[in-house]
Formats: structure tokens, sequence, C-alpha cells
């Protein structure tokens, strides 16, 4: 276990950082703790010259390294936590860090595959990309005896131990912020920590992005308009992913678009209804659909890349998408305020009609406006947060699908400044609903339906059978109950009284050198 003094020393090496980039000068004093405050006035001692300038946090995030790089970009797609101002400066974060050696590379990617890297590769070139988890190549193999370009990915050196000590740190400061703040409490700052956790354990696990491009190669199969570089099985692993070379133009390179004589409004309709195609027909969408993500190739299709974050969304989720923009659409808005109550967001205390009401204030500015002025994804900003007024509780792969729509939107409108993206989604959304909630939707419901009902009735005699021998330990625990020893009772009082020490201690540092920053982002 990690000593509270660990922690607090790696955390004031971070405060230094921010200190010199500025990001305690946007801290109000008036709302930190009293020890904080001389801290405060302390740091603002360290702030170099021009540090006032910019996006302060970001900056210091980019310094502090790959985790801290990440924490920024989660917290980006979180507007429920740091606000929607301090969102969008984190947007601004840039995933870019100096590629790691040729050396470290190819022995990487040898030990990975265990053997000799000329056995795998007939070329391996140098990176052409580099982030905080990895960094891409550009190699060549051997098939049928001829050369194939491939796309290397290969995870930095010693990434997952360097994450893992970073991420100990954040919920420690998480922690001790829950048990003093109601406001830290509120924002569930561990169970933020918890869920980038797990973003980043798979990001790091180069078979889990294999298997993401596998399967959305199978969902887009049939698409006209979109596929998915192949995977090279025989040549990934955890720390290597090998994968089809993607000829074609990038989506950022306008100059070389325009050249090739793109029919540019063409292309903004292919990113919007592929990427609504994706999150309603499959549930499965590239949450990172980024310009260079994407790419264009001979045939006229997009080519999508990087497939480290990914979004999933239910049938309740798709159903409640898909009707909430048609509803908007029709400007049916009591049936988007009764999709919110059908899907059990707000809580059935609350007026339909008055949702409604709300939901109107939406939608009705919408309709005095051209077309291209509308923005879908601003409307979801909206909507996510008229719902808190209702006590809808956050919903995590809603705001990541809406920080992806406003990617989205954006490139498709950088090629079509007056694109409608109504109509262009409205053939996607009716194809879906006309599908699913229609008459063979209801048909397959009611089978679906009828067989999940099958087998719960099938497990009725085990779940009976757990029930009464949870009933007889209780019993037994009622009537024996459980006695703790004298010496044992003085031992956890000692124990906790020692912790409680280190606590206090860890609080008054943690106020002087990071709470500052907790309570700026809930200030937001």
């Amino acid at each position: 276990m990690i000593s509270a003094f660990t922690h607090i020393a790696r955390l004031a090496r971070a405060a230094i950082v921010f200190a010199r980039e500025g990001v305690f000068g946007v801290v109000d004093p008036a709302l930190v703790p009293p020890p904080g405050q001389l801290a405060i006035r302390i740091a603002r001692l360290l702030e170099r010259p021009g540090a006032k300038s910019g996006p302060r946090l970001s900056r210091a995030l980019e310094r502090m390294g790959p985790a801290y790089l990440k924490l920024g970009q989660f917290l980006a797609t979180r507007p429920d936590v740091v606000g929607v101002v301090l969102a969008r400066d984190l947007e601004a974060l840039q995933d870019r860090l100096p590629p790691f050696s040729q050396a470290e590379a190819e022995a990487v990617i040898a030990g990975s595959l265990e053997r000799p890297l000329a056995q795998a590769f007939a070329i391996l070139g140098p990176p052409v990309a580099a982030a905080s988890i990895a960094q891409v190549h550009r190699g060549e193999v051997m098939r049928g005896g001829m050369r194939q370009a491939v796309a290397v990915k290969v995870l930095r050196p010693n990434v997952a131990a360097r994450f893992r000590r970073d991420l100990a740190d954040f919920f420690f400061v998480a922690h001790k912020a829950e048990a003093y703040s109601a406001e830290a409490r509120r924002l569930r700052l561990v169970e933020v920590i918890n869920t980038m956790q797990r973003s980043v354990a798979m990001e790091m696990d180069l078979r889990l992005e294999a298997a993401a491009l596998s399967e959305m190669a199978e969902n887009t199969a049939d698409d006209p308009d979109f596929r998915v570089p192949a995977v090279d099985w025989d040549r990934t692993t955890h720390n290597v992913l090998t994968m089809e070379w993607v000829d074609g133009i990038a989506l950022s390179d306008h100059a070389r678009l325009e050249q090739a004589k793109v029919d540019l409004p063409d292309l903004g309709r292919k990113v919007i209804q592929s990427f609504l195609r994706h999150a309603l027909r499959d549930g499965f969408f590239h949450a990172d659909m980024h310009p260079g993500n994407l790419f264009l190739d001979k045939e006229g299709r997009l080519v999508a890349v990087d497939f480290g974050i990914m979004g999933r969304l239910g049938l309740k989720e798709r159903r409640f998408l898909a009707e909430i923009l048609l509803g908007f659409i029709t400007r049916d808005y009591r049936r988007v305020a009764e999709v919110h109550f059908e899907a059990g967001y707000v809580p059935s205390h609350h007026s339909v009609e008055n949702f409604a009401q709300a939901i109107r204030a939406i939608g009705e500015p919408i309709h005095n406006r051209t077309a291209e002025e509308i923005s879908m994804a601003r409307l979801l900003t909206l909507l996510l947060e008229v719902t808190g007024l209702f006590d809808m509780r956050t919903r995590p792969e809603l705001i990541l699908l809406q920080k992806t729509m406003v990617v989205v939107e954006g490139v498709a409108r950088s090629f079509d400044p007056k694109l409608d993206i109504w109509k262009t989604a409205d053939p996607v959304v009716r194809e879906w609903i006309e599908r699913n909630l229609g008459p063979i939707g209801r048909i397959q419901g009611a089978m679906s339906g009828a067989g999940e009902l099958g087998h719960l009735l099938s497990k009725l005699p085990e779940i009976a059978n757990r029930a009464v021998t949870v009933l007889e330990q209780m019993e037994d625990m009622t009537r024996e109950g459980h006695m703790l020893s004298t010496d044992t009772i003085e031992a956890l009082g000692r124990k906790e009284a020692k912790k409680a020490r280190v606590s206090t201690i860890a609080l008054v540092i943690i106020a002087a050198c990071s709470l500052g920053i907790l309570i700026e982002l809930a200030r937001f």
C-alpha cells in the first residue's frame, strides 16, 4: 500500500506545475478553506511570465504527462462534472507527445510477438504519429510473395506502470475530497476516476481495440459509404496492433480534398449519416471522430482509424435518441417528454406537462431559424441541461454521444456550412424507428420479451432456494449474534486513530496543492 506521504509528494510536484502555469489564478480564494488560502497566495508567486494568457489548465495537464493528459480529455467529455466552460477549455488538449525511439519500439514488438522483428515485418519505418499511450509506424509484410503496407501501433514502454501510479494519486485526492466535501460527494469524484480507469485500461490493451475494429467491420460490411481497416490478427497482441494501411486523404487536409474535386457537401452528409447509423442501428460508435481519424479512400468511402475510445448505446438509449430527434423534427414536445419518463430518466413524481413545457422552450427557437443555423449537438446539450432541473441523473453514455455529435457536426459543416443537419438525419432516424418501433419491431420485441420471461420462469426454483438460504443465515445471526473481543476493539481503535492523524495531515497539504482546483471545477 502506498503511503499517504508518497501521494502527497507526487501531488506537490503537480501543484508546482499548476502554479507555474497560473492555474491557481482562476481560483476564487473565498471558496477555499482558510488553510488553503495562504497556499494559493504563495502559489501565485510561482506563476511564470505570460501564464495568465490562454487555457491555463490545459497547458498544465499537457506538461504533467500521459495520465494527466488523459484525465483532462476525459473531463472534457463530462461537463456535468467540470461545467460547460471548463469542458470547452479542456477540449483544446492535444493528445500528441514526442515519439519514443525506434529501438524501443522494435524491442516492444519483437518481445510482444515472441519472434524476431525480421520474421514479422519486411520493413518497419519510423513513427508517423505519437500520442500519450501509443505511437504508429508504417510497415510492410509479405503476403503471397508480395509486400503489403500495414500500420503498426505500439504501446509506449512502461506506460501502464505510470498510469497506475498517477491514477492512484487521483483516487487519493478523490477519496479525501469526498470524505470532507459534500460537493465532491455530489459530483461523485471517485466514480469519475473509476470510469476513467476502466476507459484507460481498455485503451492500453490493443487486442480490445482490434476487437472494436473487427466488430465495427462486421456492422458496416454492407454500408456503401463507410469501412474500417482490416486487422492482422497474426501480428496483434496486448502491446501491438497491426492493421491495413489506409491510403486515402485525411479529412483534415481540405486542400487535397479540393484538388481531388471531392463533392464536399456530399462528404458532410456521409459523416453525419454514418455516425447516426452506427449509433442507432448498431449501438456502437466511434467516439473520437475528429478529422485526423477519418480518411476518404479512392472509392469515395469514409475510413475511420484509432478505435481506442468507443461508445455503446443499449436498445433503450437508442430508442430514446431516435424518438427525441423525431419529436423535435415534428415538434411533438409532449412525446419527447414522455420518452424521458418511459426510459426512467426523469422521476415519475414530476409533471409530464411541465417537462414538455421545458422541452418546448428548447424546440421552438429552432423553428424560427434556417436549417444551417440549427445545431443538433447544441440541442442535445440544452436538453441535458434542462433535464437536470427535473432530477435526471447523469447518463455518461448520452454525454459521450453528445460530445461526439459536437465533433461530427463540426466536421460535416466544415465541408458544407449550410448543411441541413435535420434533413440529413431524418432518413436514418425514420428508418430506425420504422424498423424497430413499427409493426415488425413490435412483433420482434414481443418475441424477445416472451423469451426473457421463459428464462426467468426457469430460474424461479433456484431463486427461491437462494432466498431460503439467506433467510436462514439471517435468522442464525439474529439468534446467536457476533461478538468482538476487547483486545480486538482496542486494536481497531488504535489503527483508526493513526489513519485519522495521517488523513488530517494529508488533507491540509492537499488543500494547499489540489483541493483549490477541485473546488474551482465544481464551481463552473
